[in-house]
């Protein structure tokens, strides 16, 4: 069974998600504050980090981004925080989903077992391997790379992989509820502003840079790259 590693200052929170974790099968480590949070998120037999925000020594988030530049280990940022923007902060630095405080253990391990399960099959799919093209701009799946015309282009995780899913279904009409399912794996309840800023950052990144008009809105639905664009 996996190794879950709670990051919690919290105690008695810490000590609950432990107690519920371990009754799931899952074994267990515990940290409480941000910096032995850091250490053991970079341990190799951690598979999945529950991080909190607010820690002392090191916040969750600078937690979650040092350890982005050394691991892909899932991380599921927990926080008491319920803001777009806070939640974009979070992904942003490298968090595979986002939970606000307070929410049902059910969604948790729910949410736990689909991140753990992406994970596997993302690992597997990187030893394949697939390069993913729309005029000059080329997508490596395996290195996670993206060049248009031979410049390397820097993407956070989440916006390579919302680009990944948009390239994946060129000429079809992507909703934003879909997107939040293929590429966060989950629904933010309503909530898909999330969806909006990212494919504006990869306007920002690409469209607008390179003079391309790659994303298409599609209005009432969402969004889509169409080929020959």
């Amino acid at each position: 069974m996996a190794k879950i590693l709670i990051v919690e200052d919290e105690v008695k929170i810490a000590r609950f998600l432990e107690l519920e974790l371990k009754h799931e099968g899952y074994e267990v480590e515990v940290a409480h504050d941000g910096r032995t949070g850091l250490e053991k998120a970079l341990a190799k037999d951690i598979d999945t980090v529950l991080l909190d925000v607010m820690l002392p020594s090191l916040s969750g988030m600078e937690v979650c981004r040092r350890v982005r530049q050394e691991s892909q280990v899932p991380i599921i940022m927990l926080t008491a925080k319920d803001d777009v923007t806070d939640k974009v902060a979070g992904l942003d630095s490298g968090a595979d989903d986002y939970m606000t405080k307070p929410f049902a253990i059910e969604e948790l391990l729910a949410r736990l077992r689909v991140t753990l399960s992406r994970h596997a099959k993302r690992s597997e799919e990187a030893g394949i391997g697939e390069k993913l093209e729309f005029g000059k701009l080329l997508v490596d799946t395996a290195s996670r790379e993206v060049s248009y015309d031979g410049e390397e282009i820097i993407l956070t995780k989440k916006e390579f992989d919302l680009l990944e899913c948009l390239l994946r279904n060129k000429n079809v009409a992507l909703s934003r509820d879909k997107l939040l399912s293929d590429v966060w794996d989950y629904d933010y309840m309503g909530d898909t502003n999330v969806v909006d800023v990212y494919v504006r950052y990869l306007r920002q990144k690409i469209d607008d840079k390179y003079g391309l008009r790659m994303i298409d809105t599609v209005r009432g639905v969402g969004y889509m790259i169409k080929q020959g664009n």
